[in-house]
């Protein structure tokens, strides 16, 4: 015969897990998750609207302004902290962006000098020129992003 307070107290194991599982999946949310808007009905997020991370004031087809090519400096780089981007100029008139969280792990480059991009967590450094893994403990290169170059000099994502 078996213990009925250990059939219990498992069944009861079991429904906590199992509510304890379900908030955690709802706190992680879905594509289909919708936020409240001011107006009473439901408006996108950001997860599931593509629109939604478009800026407003771009016309259709084209990106807004990441940097003025001025202010990128000839052999160092802008680090865009918002955008989680780092536009390099190692050369005159040369425009490079890549993405600047670190390959390591994760976090956000914090500058450029002496033709590097630098991880201020663990040293990490990578090439102003490509992106490539300069000095490690990073592995990877940073992804490079393609921008165009404005006759005004506004540097945008491509």
């Amino acid at each position: 015969m078996s213990d009925p307070t250990r059939a219990a107290r498992r069944t009861v194991l079991a429904a906590g897990a199992s509510v304890l599982a379900g908030g955690v999946l709802t706190a992680c949310g879905g594509a289909d998750e919708t936020k409240p808007s001011s107006e009473g009905g439901s408006a996108p997020t950001a997860q599931n609207s593509a629109s939604a991370s478009a800026p407003a004031s771009a016309p259709a087809g084209e990106s807004k302004a990441l940097v003025k090519s001025s202010e990128v400096p000839v052999g160092g780089g802008t680090v865009l902290k918002g955008e989680k981007l780092v536009v390099t100029q190692p050369t005159a008139g040369n425009f490079r962006c890549f993405t600047a969280v670190c390959t390591h792990s994760g976090c956000l480059v914090n500058k450029v000098e002496a033709g590097t991009i630098d991880c201020p967590c663990h040293g990490s450094k990578f090439k102003d020129t490509d992106g490539a893994v300069a000095k490690g403990p990073a592995t990877r290169p940073l992804e490079e992003k393609k921008i165009t170059v404005s006759p005004a000099g506004e540097i945008s994502l491509a």
